[in-house]
Order: structure tokens, then C-alpha cells, then sequence
């Protein structure tokens, strides 16, 4: 089976560069006219959803919704170099994205850290990287979006031209409708990437200069242009800060036998690196982080023979789902032993720098989950004059309300993706969701909020109170008022 899984996406994307032509404009409008008829075909009582070959989602997703058909809207449009631009389809990869910008000195000002994250699904969604922390998140670089809202309309917005859509499509997970062309700014970029990578002995000490650092983007007088960190215990820790440079010398190459995270591990003081900037961008993906220990490709012996090609998330992916279909660690490891079914517990958080030593204190001591990841978010510059815009959003201090973050407010979001063990079965709630309500609720107590990208466990009253209160509901009866996709609850907590 695992073969026969390999064999056939054996043809699919290297871990290495391609080019990445312009569909252009004439394309586009086929892709565009496809999805509107595949749209119109759903009977009208029936419920819609993106017919996707790849997600990334951690959550499951309700099989009673008819797919659209968005296979032609799938790769970037054109790039202007000279505008610093580029008009891209909704369902574009990063990966495609960050391969046609490169060769101008161009990359997005965020690049989520898997290579098949789409644009549209981190604007609708969420996307965090380390560039986060000067530059915010994806959809504050979008300057104007086609949306194909409920009622099958393609609805141009922007920060001038239908600001409620603007305002309150991100984090609305496809309630709202789905992004088909998104025109987004692009940052000069060069072609190195220098690492400092600062061991900390405490996480009370590494909470403030990751504050420091994102407030004045400077370390020891460095400039900053790049900004994350991996905890494996409250006395190990790391920031990894990254300026891009013109310096030209050695890279390395994380691609091939050795591991990025494990890289980081050292005594003392600070350790140097050096790589290409495709490789800084993607240096998460090759091994889905740290989760391709889970299949052995961090064993030095099965690293060997696990062709190079596989080394990136969207194979491991396939390996998750494999599981997923046929329970293959709990039929063949846990239940011939008598042991019960784990609790997956795959969560990207986000609290404040004060708070960030409490729950890292408290996430190690109540699981043995390590590392985490650490990863500053503050709002872009500029963004407060959204603020009052629109005739629904304007009630929200939050430029963009359904995911409120503050301007000048730096946040921490701090990443986990793996299980524990035991019988964690909630019976109150929708699934397996023990120690993920037990996180929920000590994020709450401590003012933070959760990415909804996996399960959530919230009830309508706990959710309204972080992700916008009545504004998701409002918004909805303007872009789908006969409720052709679900409601962001029900799309995020009930998994519809």
C-alpha cells in the first residue's frame, strides 16, 4: 500500500525549484467561468464547499456538501516587478507562488511554512511565519480580492470597495465565500539568509527579548529581518533571527541528511547559519517540522534510503490520511497491547509575551508534547486606519475583527502538533477533546485566542466571545444570505 502510495506521487514536486510560468489573464477567466458553472449545478438546498485534492486542515470535514470546481484557478496570474506585485488565483500554492516571484528578487511578504498552503486559504484562514512579526499577517498585504460569495457572485473588495467583505473575510474559513484573485504587494528580497540562533535557560528570559526584538526589530544592534523559535523544555529554548543579504558564502543544505530543528540544539551562546532564501522559506517543510520523526525519516538509516523527492509535507500528509482511513498505529500497535486511542492534539495558540513563560510552564508540565514552536505576530503599520470602515465592521476596534489582534500589540503564537496518550474521549464534547479544552481553557484564562485551522471545542458563547461576536452573522446575511456554506462555527467547531 505504501508503495503503491509512493508510486504515485513519485511525479509530483521536488523539494527543488521549478519555473513557475504566468497562466495570464485568459486563463483566468476560463477558471473563473468553470467554477461559476460548477457553482450554479449545486441544487439550491444543497450546501457548497471548494472540491480540494490537498488541505491542510487538522480538522475532519463534513462529506454532505457538493465540491466547486476550482481546478483552473490554481496558479499565479502575472508578477509585476516594477509595481512589486502579483495578481494570483485563489487556489495557488505557495510553493508556485514563492517559485514565479523569486526569479524578479520578489517574495510575499509572508510565506506560511507549507509549501501547499494556498493564498486564498491563509487569507480566509490564517498564516503565520517569521516574518510576522514586521510584517503581520497574509491578508494585510492583499490589496484587492475577487470573492465568490453565496449568492454567485464574483464581489471585488478592497480597502475602498466593499470594506465589510474586506474586513471580515479573514478568518472567516469559507462562511463567506472563496477568494478567486487576490492582487497582494511583494517585498525586494535577498538572495541569503544569515541565522543567529540564540539558546535561552529560561523562557522567562527568551519572553523578553522575543518582545525586545519585535518591538525594534533589532538584536545587539542587527538589524532583523526574520524572527522565530523552537522550546524543547523550559530550560531549553531558541530564537532564530534571520537578515537577508547579498553576502555571498557557504550555505547548508536541510534538504538532504541533516535536520533543521535539531540544528538549533547547542550549549550556549549563539550558533551561526547560513542559507539560500528558497531554503529559509522552506526550511519547515521538509520535514512537515519535526513530524516526519513520526515515520522514521528523521532515523538516520531510513533517511538514507527515503528518497529526497518525499521529503516535504505533503507527502507526510498522505502518510496522516493513510492512518486516518485505516487506524494503522491503533490496529497494529496500540490495541494489540490493550492500549487505548490517543488524543491528537494539534494547536497553533497565541498569548502575549508576559504571558508566554506561564502556559509554557504549564503546557510542559501537564503533557510531554516537545518542542513547540514560537512565532511573534504584530499588525502592520498602517493598519489602524481600517479601523471604522464599513458599515458592519466599523463597530470593531479590531482591523480585522474576526481574528482580534491590536495594533501595536505583539502576540506569541505558539505551535504543537502531535498527541497524548490514554483515553481522552470528552463525552460532552463533539469528538475526542479532553486536553485540547484543557488548552483552550487555560489560553482563555490567561487572554489569548487559537488559530481554527484544527478542532475546536468552544461553545457558540465562548467562540462569539473571541472570533467577533454577532459581526460573523451580520457579514453573512450580506455575502451568503441563503446560507450556501456553513456558518464559521459551524465550519470550525462542528466540522460542517
Amino acid at each position: 500500500m505504501v508503495s503503491r502510495l509512493i508510486n504515485q506521487i513519485s511525479n509530483h514536486r521536488s523539494v527543488d525549484a521549478v519555473e513557475i510560468p504566468p497562466v495570464g489573464w485568459k486563463a483566468h477567466e476560463q477558471g473563473v467561468d468553470k467554477l461559476l458553472r460548477s457553482f450554479r449545478a449545486v441544487p439550491k438546498d444543497k450546501r457548497v464547499r471548494l472540491a480540494k485534492k490537498t488541505s491542510n486542515l487538522f480538522r475532519g470535514r463534513s462529506g454532505e456538501q457538493a465540491g466547486l470546481d476550482a481546478s483552473g484557478l490554481g496558479g499565479v496570474i502575472e508578477v509585476d516587478p516594477i509595481a512589486q506585485t502579483a495578481e494570483v488565483q485563489g487556489m495557488c500554492t505557495y510553493e508556485d507562488l514563492v517559485d514565479a516571484t523569486l526569479p524578479h528578487g520578489l517574495m510575499p511578504f509572508v510565506v506560511p511554512q507549507l509549501k501547499t498552503i494556498t493564498l486564498g486559504g491563509a487569507v480566509t484562514g490564517m498564516g503565520v511565519e517569521s516574518t510576522s512579526f514586521r510584517d503581520g499577517l497574509p491578508h494585510e498585504s492583499v490589496l484587492e480580492m475577487d470573492v465568490l460569495t453565496g449568492t454567485g457572485e464574483i464581489v471585488t473588495c478592497s480597502r475602498e470597495e466593499n470594506v465589510d467583505l474586506f474586513r471580515l473575510f479573514p478568518n472567516s474559513y469559507g462562511s463567506l465565500g472563496y477568494a478567486v484573485r487576490l492582487k497582494i504587494e511583494l517585498r525586494a528580497v535577498k538572495p541569503y539568509v544569515e541565522l543567529r540562533e540564540v539558546r535561552f535557560h529560561d523562557v522567562d528570559s527568551l519572553a523578553r527579548v522575543l518582545d525586545d526584538v519585535s518591538r525594534t526589530h533589532t538584536y545587539n544592534d542587527l538589524d532583523v529581518h526574520g524572527l522565530d523559535g523552537v522550546v524543547f523544555s523550559p530550560d531549553e529554548a531558541y530564537l532564530v533571527m534571520a537578515r537577508f543579504t547579498d553576502e555571498e558564502g557557504p550555505t547548508s543544505d536541510y534538504t538532504r541528511d541533516k535536520i533543521f530543528y535539531r540544528s538549533l540544539q547547542h550549549a550556549r551562546g549563539i550558533r551561526h547559519d547560513r542559507l539560500t532564501v528558497r531554503d529559509y522559506i522552506w526550511r519547515w517543510d521538509t520535514d512537515w517540522f519535526w513530524c516526519s520523526r513520526a515515520f522514521g525519516a528523521q532515523n538516520p538509516r531510513v533517511r538514507k534510503v527515503w528518497p529526497r523527492e518525499l521529503r516535504r509535507s505533503s507527502f507526510y500528509w498522505k502518510l496522516v490520511r493513510l492512518d486516518r482511513k485505516y487506524e494503522l498505529e491503533y490496529n497494529f500497535i496500540k490495541k494489540p497491547k490493550g492500549l487505548p486511542r490517543g488524543e491528537r492534539v494539534v494547536q497553533d495558540i497565541e498569548v502575549t509575551p508576559e504571558n508566554l513563560p506561564e502556559f509554557l510552564r504549564w503546557f510542559f508540565q501537564a503533557s510531554d508534547i516537545q518542542p513547540v514552536w514560537l512565532c511573534p505576530i504584530r499588525l502592520r503599520d498602517g493598519v489602524e486606519n481600517l479601523i471604522g470602515t464599513g458599515d458592519i465592521a466599523a463597530s470593531s476596534p479590531d482591523p480585522w475583527p474576526l481574528y482580534p489582534l491590536l495594533p501595536g500589540q505583539t502576540w506569541v503564537n505558539v505551535g504543537f502538533w502531535s498527541g497524548v496518550e490514554g483515553n481522552h474521549v470528552d463525552p460532552t464534547a463533539p469528538g475526542n477533546g479532553a486536553f485540547n479544552r484543557i488548552i483552550e481553557a487555560k489560553v482563555s484564562e490567561l487572554g489569548g485566542h487559537k488559530s481554527l485551522y484544527s478542532e475546536a471545542f468552544y461553545s457558540p458563547e465562548e467562540f462569539a466571545s473571541l472570533y467577533g461576536g454577532e459581526l460573523p452573522e451580520r457579514i453573512k446575511a450580506v455575502a451568503d444570505p441563503d446560507n450556501r456554506f456553513p456558518t464559521l462555527y459551524d465550519k470550525t467547531v462542528n466540522d460542517a
